[in-house]
């Protein structure tokens, strides 16, 4: 910005020209100046001209036309130059380039084809892929700058067309963006259109929409994610081309038995050894989910996670026998691995597709598509589903939190595909109990020894601890429990129960001057080992709703024992909170042998909340750190 506003003069000029001349949108577009004041309030970016147009010409035939023109004000901002394709066998970046002007619409650098980075669009992690991303990463002088890039791709695809999200990113303000579809295939295309009211969206016919001065969208603590409440136009056409194969995309149910006959069967065939490993293994196992069970863990010992992005659009999985031979696959080959060894002994599942991650995605349920970005099986059991996690070594069999749980996914059946939700984790199925047995010293340390017990969702952010090294175990307790200073890690003994899928860790642990000293008295807050430190952000006029995703539970009980020589001269007893969100208490109380007991529960509730609803969501949580800082004064007997 320095260098922007040293330059007095041009700028001068620039608004003499203003007052005299009027000028058109693509000039005005360029001079970081001239964009709306309206639209400027804290933002990173400004999208200045935005079109995008799909010419779909046949079932094998599409060509993506892209013209965008960004001013961009910080650094916050340059992820939104978006100066790049992916493209891969079956497509083709027909021309690519890219102009970079300074603050005043000065042309400062011209990016041809030839300048651009050509790499493979898939981690180190990947044995195979045909996937690759042409991009330009520019590096900026000074803010502001504006970037404008244009590109042609052609697609022998039309399985994956392109959406309309205008928005991708928090306090990114919108001056002109276009969408329009031009259908010349005769093939029928449908259309869902969401969050189009009271976005400034104009539908200039079916298939053409337009953005004019659209505000920047800024992130709110526990925003709800931006495609639920942001402008989006997803396109599909009712006949479709995978690289090749031709399918059908009238309803769930059709697609599901496109994916059934033309993706997986066929890839099931396992050799005669698996087949007899597998029956070996569950000899005399009359129940299926217990031989499913011995199956799932003679995969994870047999098989390791590697991408694989070849077949069907990256679709097609690998084939089974090749996943026994070779003892690695991705979520496709893997998951169509474990089903065909199931199958082998008599247990029925479904490949599944998914949008996986820690934020729930769904795959949409009113609009067949292809969606998600990951699959794992199903393996149903009388009214309910079990769905496994293919891609793990280390996974629980059944365990789905913190990446495939509470989610809409599609069961690829041979008759077709059935849309299900995966399984919830409420709050009582994801718990943590923190027990601890303390003995204070009258210096004010302490020596303690903790147990740690977490289920469902809590499992998950807790999982792997016991495989980390005995140096990055003890630097996560420390910081852990960064509440307490001068903290001495003794001893570490953690047990993952996958059956019972509960991870306890066990800690000794001691600490000195935790205590605070005043006159004669020992002053501590009895809640060591698992206080709420944070409030959520304030905001004196909240824009957005806000979203609790998980429900959880923990509950607490410290055992303390009080130097000898020491009682207790005041403490609060107990405190109860209700509301909607979830619950919390908490209780101290005396016990003989000079001993006090702390007990504490917290229970939040998942669950989309009005934007009116926040300030007491906040008062909830302010009320939880003020009572987790609740502190006990000790005195001489």
């Amino acid at each position: 910005m320095h260098s922007f506003l040293d330059k007095k003069h041009r700028l001068f000029v620039v608004a003499f020209l203003i007052s005299i001349f009027s000028f058109s949108q693509s000039e005005d577009a360029y001079i970081a100046l001239l964009a709306p004041q309206e639209l400027m309030t804290k933002v990173n970016a400004i999208v200045r001209y935005d079109n995008q147009k799909v010419e779909i010409n046949a079932i094998d035939d599409m060509v993506v036309h892209t013209k965008r023109i960004v001013t961009i004000y910080n650094k916050y901002g340059d992820k939104h130059a978006n100066s790049l394709e992916f493209y891969s066998d079956n497509s083709s970046v027909k021309s690519i380039e890219a102009k970079i002007y300074d603050g005043l619409g000065e042309e400062i650098k011209k990016v041809r084809k030839k300048d651009f980075t050509d790499n493979s669009a898939v981690s180190g992690g990947t044995l195979y892929s045909d996937s690759r991303v042409m991009y330009y990463d520019y590096t900026p002088i000074s803010y502001p700058y504006t970037i404008e890039y244009i590109s042609e791709v052609k697609h022998n695809t039309t399985a994956f067309l392109p959406q309309w999200r205008p928005i991708n990113g928090y306090s990114l303000a919108i001056q002109h963006a276009e969408y329009k579809i031009e259908n010349n295939s005769g093939i029928p295309l449908k259309i869902k259109k969401e969050n189009i009211e009271n976005n400034n969206v104009v539908e200039v016919s079916e298939h053409h929409f337009t953005i004019t001065n659209l505000p920047g969208v800024h992130y709110e603590s526990y925003s709800p994610s931006l495609v639920t409440f942001t402008p989006n136009v997803k396109p599909a056409l009712t006949k479709f081309n995978m690289n090749g194969v031709e399918g059908v995309n009238t309803n769930w149910q059709d697609f599901g038995k496109w994916v059934y006959g033309e993706l997986l069967t066929g890839t099931d065939v396992l050799p005669q050894t698996a087949i007899d490993d597998v029956k070996a293994l569950t000899e005399g196992v009359d129940d299926k989910i217990e031989r499913a069970k011995l199956v799932y863990k003679y995969m994870q010992d047999k098989t390791r996670y590697i991408s694989v992005q070849i077949g069907i659009g990256g679709w097609k999985p690998m084939l089974a026998d090749d996943v026994n031979k070779l003892g690695y696959g991705d979520c496709k080959g893997l998951t169509n691995y474990t089903k065909a060894l199931l199958e082998a002994v008599d247990v029925p599942s479904y490949y599944t597709l998914v949008f996986g991650g820690r934020n729930i995605l769904d795959i949409d349920d009113e609009f067949s598509s292809a969606q998600g970005n990951h699959a794992i099986l199903c393996v149903p059991n009388n009214d309910e589903n079990i769905f496994l996690e293919c891609t793990s070594q280390t996974s629980p069999f059944g365990f789905s939190a913190g990446f495939t749980d509470d989610r809409v996914v599609l069961l690829v059946k041979p008759e077709g595909g059935e849309i299900v939700r995966t399984k919830i984790y409420e709050a009582d199925d994801s718990v943590q109990k923190t027990n601890a047995n303390i003995v204070m010293d009258a210096a004010g340390g302490f020596t303690a020894d903790v147990n740690i017990e977490t289920t469902g969702f809590q499992y998950s952010l807790h999982d792997g601890i016991e495989n980390r090294t005995a140096r990055d175990q003890h630097k996560h307790y420390k910081s852990y429990w960064d509440n307490i200073n001068n903290i001495t890690i003794d001893n570490i003994d953690i047990v993952n129960d996958k059956d019972r899928i509960v991870l306890s860790e066990n800690v000794k642990l001691s600490a000195t001057n935790y205590a605070s000293k005043s006159g004669g008295r020992l002053i501590f807050q009895p809640n060591m080992f698992n206080p709420v430190t944070t409030i959520p952000s304030r905001y004196t006029d909240r824009k957005l709703e806000f979203k609790v995703e998980r429900s959880f539970k923990d509950t607490d009980e410290f055992i303390i024992q009080l130097p000898e020589g020491l009682k207790v001269e005041a403490m609060t007893d107990s405190k109860e909170i209700k509301t909607k969100f979830g619950t919390y208490s908490f209780k101290l109380e005396a016990l003989e042998g000079n001993q006090l007991k702390y007990t504490r529960t917290y229970i939040l509730l998942k669950g989309n909340y009005s934007k009116e609803d926040y300030k007491a969501f906040r008062s909830f949580r302010r009320q939880i750190v003020r009572h987790d800082k609740s502190k006990v004064v000790l005195i001489k007997a």
